[in-house]
């Protein structure tokens, strides 16, 4: 029986080992209403996750004790609040919330079943209509969510629940500040494949890893119809699409208008006849992505304008051959001179480059393994364009982070190939040593896929950079290349402001591009 706390931790419970003295036993009555029964596992983040009853209403209820309280207890108890608010079918029911300092625990609605992650490792893959059924009910109950502002942020195969009753149920929401409507967008893809194929294609947080994607040299997961046979082409489609940040993710309710087209097309038995995809966006947005079009609109535009494009140039001729033979009679264009050259045959002026808006859900905090990772989540303050906001990074007792670690640094990723030309970087004081690498993917924000990006993401430049008091300036980016991800790294800290030890506050970062 899996129940609620599974999925993955969030940075509030990466500090250390949850303590457990004082455990509570079978039979006693927590906040003299809700009384322990049976205690049925532990989660990934270390807490306890018991079978209770609630004595005053008489119905049974999942409790989730974490060991101590008090602040090390406030992000949980914080996402169990704001998800106490939204009410929903397929969203787990939050009755209770309560600190008493030395434990701190959420009473929550009991779900008779097993988590989807238990269901596909028992039963193997799923087939696609039932996969596209828990799909559909994750994504209705994340339009509820995302509609009142908030992110779930443990969209994850240990955190849907399948009720015996068929029911099927989103639970233990944790987000934190680096989590986005994108992130749980993407998240529904990885319920997709994981039901299509039994492979999780996300990086995964915790103990309790799933099976992971078969991928290729550039790490990108296989298809789900190159891994199993019998799985619709435009469904194979639509979960590749949820997966490829390249590929702008659709609003909550526009996947689950989608989902809820094909599940209906299912129950009817005409799932293998149901056509191309069909977004249709409503309110709202997945962060700052650009909203989804139909694969089939953007064909269509494609063909209207080559055929504007065709009846201009036929204008063009028909024009030239009814003039006169003086006015044919003009310089050759030079070869090259393509749209926006001058008709003297001047060539185009050069674009200049401009400020990319960067947003909290492109950036986040790269930290070696060596690294406690306690900086999660301050990326943000580097691109809201507040210098009153900064980064503030930990006092050390040498320049090189103390030898503990090669260093730290923020991940950019565009969402798509950019062409670039500068990267600036403020700093609280000067003489920090830092440099730019660039990869072609993100592994994932955990310690592991921190110490792949700094192992293969690769150096740009060699002394492109200019320092200007706190300011620091990188302009080696190669004119003919177009990049993603983007890794600002420190390599080496200043001395801290008091004088004693090493340290520096990231205030703000800029790029520039095309």
């Amino acid at each position: 029986m899996t129940q609620v706390g599974e999925g993955h931790e969030t940075a509030a419970d990466e500090g250390g080992p949850v303590l457990t003295f004082g455990a509570p036993t079978v039979g006693e009555i927590l906040a003299e209403r809700y009384q322990l029964e049976d205690h049925v596992n532990d989660d990934s983040a270390g807490r306890q996750v018991w079978r209770g009853v609630d004595v005053v209403l008489r119905r049974a209820v999942a409790v989730v004790l974490r060991y101590p309280g008090g602040s090390s207890a406030a992000e949980m108890l914080q996402a169990a609040v704001a998800a106490s608010r939204v009410i929903h079918p397929n969203l787990v029911g939050v009755y209770d919330a309560i600190d008493e300092d030395s434990r701190a625990y959420v009473v929550r609605e009991w779900v008779d079943g097993e988590s989807l992650r238990d269901m596909v490792g028992a039963q193997g893959p799923l087939d696609p209509s039932r996969a596209v059924a828990i799909a559909h009910a994750v994504a209705d109950a994340l339009t509820s969510v995302h509609a009142t502002g908030m992110v779930h942020g443990n969209v994850h195969p240990g955190s849907v629940l399948i009720a015996d009753d068929g029911r099927v149920v989103l639970a233990d929401a944790r987000s934190d500040g680096t989590d986005t409507t994108e992130s749980d967008i993407r998240s529904v893809g990885g319920i997709l494949y994981f039901a299509l194929t039994g492979h999780w294609p996300h990086a995964e947080i915790g103990n309790k890893a799933l099976q992971d994607a078969n991928r290729d040299s550039a790490g990108n997961p296989a298809a789900p119809r190159q891994i199993r046979a019998g799985i619709p082409a435009y469904l194979d489609d639509l979960t590749m699409d949820l997966l490829d940040p390249r590929v702008a993710a659709p609003a909550a309710d526009a996947l689950t208008a989608e989902l809820g087209r094909l599940d209906a097309a299912s129950e009817d038995e005409e799932f293998e006849d149901v056509g191309p995809l069909r977004f249709v966006q409503g309110g709202g947005g997945s962060g700052d992505s650009a909203k989804s079009a139909p694969k089939i609109l953007l064909g269509v535009g494609a063909l209207v304008i080559i055929a504007i494009i065709g009846l201009v140039f036929g204008i063009r001729a028909i024009s030239n051959s009814t003039s006169s033979p003086d006015t044919q009679a003009t310089a050759p264009v030079e070869a090259g001179a393509g749209e926006g050259a001058d008709p003297s045959g001047a060539p185009a002026p050069v674009a200049e480059p401009t400020k990319l808006k960067l947003t909290a859900d492109m950036v986040r905090i790269v930290d070696p393994p060596d690294g406690t990772r306690d900086d999660t989540g301050k990326a943000k303050y580097v691109v809201d364009g507040d210098k009153n906001t900064a980064w503030e990074l930990s006092w050390y007792n040498s320049p090189k982070f103390g030898n503990l670690k090669p260093g730290m640094g923020v991940l950019i990723n565009l969402g798509e190939a950019r062409a670039l030309s500068e990267v600036r970087v403020s700093t609280s004081n000067p003489g920090a040593v830092m440099d730019v690498r660039t990869g072609t993917t993100d592994p994932g924000d955990t310690s592991s896929g921190d110490d792949k990006v700094v192992k293969d993401y690769k150096k740009l430049g060699d002394g492109d950079a200019e320092r200007t008091g706190n300011n620091w300036a990188f302009s080696g980016f190669e004119p003919d290349q177009k990049y993603q991800y983007v890794l600002v790294f420190l390599t080496e800290l200043p001395k801290n402001d008091t004088g004693q030890g090493y340290r520096t506050t990231v205030t703000e970062i800029e790029l520039y591009g095309y």
